[in-house]
């Protein structure tokens, strides 16, 4: 079963925002020790073209990928932190490093969480082509506050060249999204996380990523990001052809107690504690069905890239 993390940022004191190509190699490692097969490495809001210089390191990451140059999952974390477990089997292979999603920059600031909402854009022509030109090739996904101005325009036009929109850090109606939905959006990032919540007069944007049937929705299934029963909501209420379990796991994942949340110094959440096949052994410990679940970290997501 391929195993696929549409939205992850780094793991074990690594992210993507490097210069070093062995560290973003270490990411695909470490997720692979946990049965993780393919990984969009998830990249940060910043300037353009630091943005860029963080692609470029992805992308000769990939190259060496291809060419056969991993590295081993047996390694030390940053700190010198030995992990035993990641010694588990020499044939575990790290994860293939499947392309690229940009979190931004064209994001709504008043829903920034943890993203330096200084960095977000408008979406005007030129700031798109500085971005995204000459790595259409591998960016597989976009996040994008659909109310923003020029948003339509921009999904549009992403769309149109292969690229996955989803919506996301966002104040959105219910809507605004469905537009955003309309001008060709596929998914909701992190669903209720970043973005407006359910109002009994006002669904938003969250309301429309639960209750719409054809949108995709990423799901953070650790224990902090979303309320058990909330959690139960949306499996009860979503088509679950349509749920992707993603860790948004951040260069802080795994390099503290497990049973702590991924916090900065003032309590915000910066990312997920678990990996997407904890996540899965997680909703399968609570009872949740078992092919559902393996569907949301393998069939769905596969098809959601695909675009089926």
């Amino acid at each position: 079963m391929k195993v696929t993390d549409i939205h992850t940022h780094g793991i074990g004191g690594y992210d993507t925002r490097t210069t070093v190509e062995d560290h973003i190699l270490k990411i695909a490692a470490m997720h692979g020790s946990y049965g993780v097969s393919e990984i969009l490495l998830t990249i940060y809001p910043a300037t353009i073209k630091l943005m860029r210089e963080n692609m470029s390191i992805v992308r000769e990451a990939m190259k060496r990928q291809d060419r056969g140059q991993n590295t081993s999952p047996g390694f030390l974390l940053e700190g010198g932190k030995n992990r035993e477990e990641m010694q588990e089997s020499e044939n575990q292979k790290p994860a293939r490093i499947a392309g690229l999603h940009l979190e931004g920059p064209f994001l709504n600031p008043s829903k920034c969480g943890c993203l330096n909402a200084m960095t977000f854009l408008e979406p005007v022509g030129h700031n798109v082509e500085a971005l995204i030109e000459g790595y259409e090739d591998i960016i597989k996904v976009m996040t994008v506050a659909p109310e923003i101005d020029g948003a339509e325009e921009l999904i549009k036009k992403l769309t149109d060249r292969g690229i996955i929109v989803s919506m996301g850090h966002s104040e959105a109606t219910y809507g605004e999204a469905e537009a955003g939905f309309r001008a060709g959006a596929k998914g909701i990032t992190h669903i209720f996380n970043g973005m407006r919540g359910m109002h009994h007069r006002e669904p938003g944007i969250a309301g429309f990523g639960l209750m719409n049937q054809d949108v995709f929705i990423e799901v953070i299934a650790d224990p902090y990001h979303l309320h058990k029963e909330l959690l139960g909501m949306i499996f009860k209420t979503k088509n679950p052809e349509k749920i992707i379990i993603i860790s948004d796991a951040v260069k802080e994942t795994k390099t503290i107690p497990e049973d702590h949340a991924v916090n900065n110094t003032y309590g915000k959440l910066l990312g997920g504690s678990l990996t997407i096949t904890e996540s899965a052994e997680r909703l399968l410990e609570i009872g949740y069905d078992e092919e559902m679940v393996l569907d949301c970290i393998s069939k769905n997501p596969e098809k959601y890239l695909s675009g089926a």
